[in-house]
């Protein structure tokens, strides 16, 4: 697990083992990913999307609290994966870094929550899995546009973009801002210390400090 340039994100490269039958790996441990992060992931869906050449999905993000944490990997074929720091008062706010995803290297990306989320397809036909933190919840998703040119992705060239209705009509990273619909920086890491502290047994899976047990009552002394 190496960390990307934006405070949230981390790039796994795993160790692939081939012989002549074909190859294994381990694509994901939890232990690893809770060592090099300092807070568990939580595993509540699994998506998995396919994509032909060019299309373009994102960039998503989900409000937080909860959030929604990602560990992504592509299956098949390749991606250039896109994580983008939209976390209002972060010192990287607008910041964005590319990570080629494929089935050749295996590499897995994790993206915590309030971080923005995006990838091309590079190949005929790619497939991407998530491990996700949080189930989708329609009401809490967001997206801002993939071609911002105040964000200026270096998408590849020769490709065109292959959007969604949905994500064509997402607004700017500035008109999110000023619509209130980010997330927050501060609100983030509180979220994160959080997964933290109920990971080290401070806090119950509610965010709720664990009660104090009763004692047992004394023996009278005879």
């Amino acid at each position: 697990m190496e960390p990307l340039s934006i405070d949230g994100t981390w790039c796994h490269t795993p160790r692939v083992h081939t012989d002549p039958r074909g190859a294994f790996l381990e694509s994901y441990r939890a232990a690893d990913l809770r060592e090099s992060t300092g807070r568990p992931m939580d595993l509540a869906q699994v998506n998995c999307s396919v994509s032909r050449r060019g299309v373009l999905r994102g960039i998503h993000f989900a409000d937080v609290p909860p959030g929604q944490a990602k560990y992504v990997t592509c299956v098949s074929g390749a991606v250039l994966d896109v994580v983008v720091d939209i976390r209002a008062g972060s010192p990287t706010f607008g910041r964005w870094e590319a990570v080629r995803l494929d089935d050749e290297t295996r590499r897995g990306l994790y993206v915590a929550e309030g971080i923005g989320h995006a990838f091309m397809a590079l190949s005929e036909s790619a497939t991407i899995v998530y491990l996700c933190s949080r189930p989708y919840a329609p009401g809490r998703e967001h997206e801002v546009h993939p071609l911002d040119p105040a964000i200026g992705i270096d998408w590849p060239a020769g490709l065109e973009p292959i959007l969604s209705d949905k994500d064509a009509a997402a607004p700017t990273l500035q008109e999110a801002l000023a619509a209130g619909l980010l997330p927050d920086h501060g609100a983030c890491l509180a979220h994160y210390e959080s997964l933290a502290r109920r990971d080290r047994g401070d806090l119950t899976p509610s965010g709720h400090h664990p009660a104090t047990p009763e004692r047992a009552p004394s023996t009278p002394s005879r």
